[in-house]
């Protein structure tokens, strides 16, 4: 039974691999209606000099997709970030934030945004990073230079040593 009304969560979604499916599994468990920022290619080239595979509506295309055979029928509405917090430094009803254990630290600052703004504070409920074969987190970077699947196996030859040369 969900605990929350809304909670928000976002990404670049760019390769959406197990890493996704882990912070939005924890989103629609815990909440009865999802946030799902995405971010916009401006915002994910300025923040994170990310080059991306897909623009912006193909991501959101691919997020539905893989929502509807993951999840199946549930309570979402996406919206384009063009900064860190989106929706949830500006809706009062958001009332937790799914975030990975990389980002969970953002919680803090849009709580302090948010009591700026008169809001409440958000819950921030952290998702572990999901580890490739490796051990090595999970990544769209990662699956986007070669190096491993979008459920984390490992695709190149690591096997050569740094001691060969």
């Amino acid at each position: 039974m969900a605990r929350f009304s809304v909670v928000a969560t976002g990404g670049t979604f760019d390769e959406i691999h197990a890493g996704h499916i882990a912070l939005l599994q924890k989103a629609f468990e815990v909440g009865q209606k999802v946030i799902i920022g995405v971010s916009s290619d401006e915002f994910a080239y300025k923040n994170k000099g990310k080059k991306l595979n897909y623009d912006f509506e193909q991501r959101v295309q691919n997020l539905r997709k893989t929502i509807k055979a993951e999840f199946g029928d549930v309570d979402y509405v996406i919206a384009k970030l063009d900064n860190h917090f989106g929706p949830a430094v500006t809706t009062g009803d958001v009332q937790a934030l799914v975030a990975s254990s990389e980002t969970q630290s953002k919680g803090g600052l849009l709580n302090e945004i948010r009591a700026e703004k008169g809001l409440k504070p958000v819950q921030v409920i952290a998702v572990d990073l999901v580890k490739a074969e490796d051990g090595q987190p999970i990544s769209s970077s990662r699956i986007r230079r070669g190096e491993i699947d979008k459920q984390g196996r490992l695709l190149k030859d690591d096997s050569r040593g740094l001691n060969n040369s």
